[in-house]
């Protein structure tokens, strides 16, 4: 995982049109790579446009597909390895193993709500 410096809308890799945001190492003040520019009006219109036609698939899906579908985004953040930790770290300033903790509870926790979805006792059918 090396940042890009860009928007991702949809599978499109796009430069925004805004001001500059740069991440600040906090134990050096030092200004990290990539420079990222803000998204304008047109971006945030193709990512809500995006999330409209994605939502009209998404609602007709399955539940066990849904479940799939958390349970993939848990593995593709495990996936991501320690270069997630070791940006978190350049970014933030907290210790690797507070980072790996809370990579484990969030992957945990989205494993937890596909077995939740999954069951669809939430329905209360």
């Amino acid at each position: 995982m090396q940042p890009a410096g860009t928007l991702l809308l949809g599978q499109q890799a796009v430069t925004g049109t805004r001001g500059e945001i740069r991440a600040i190492d906090p134990s050096s003040g030092e200004a990290l790579e990539p420079i990222y520019r803000g998204g304008g009006e047109s971006e945030v219109a193709r990512a809500c446009e995006l999330a409209e036609t994605a939502y009209a698939t998404y609602r007709e899906s399955s539940l066990a597909d849904r479940a799939a579908f958390l349970e993939a985004i848990a593995a593709e953040i495990e996936a991501i390895g320690d270069a997630l930790i070791t940006r978190a770290m350049a970014e933030t300033g907290l210790p690797r193993a507070r980072l790996e903790g809370e990579r484990g509870r969030t992957c945990g926790q989205l494993r937890l709500f596909a077995s939740v979805v999954r069951a669809g006792e939430w329905l209360d059918v």
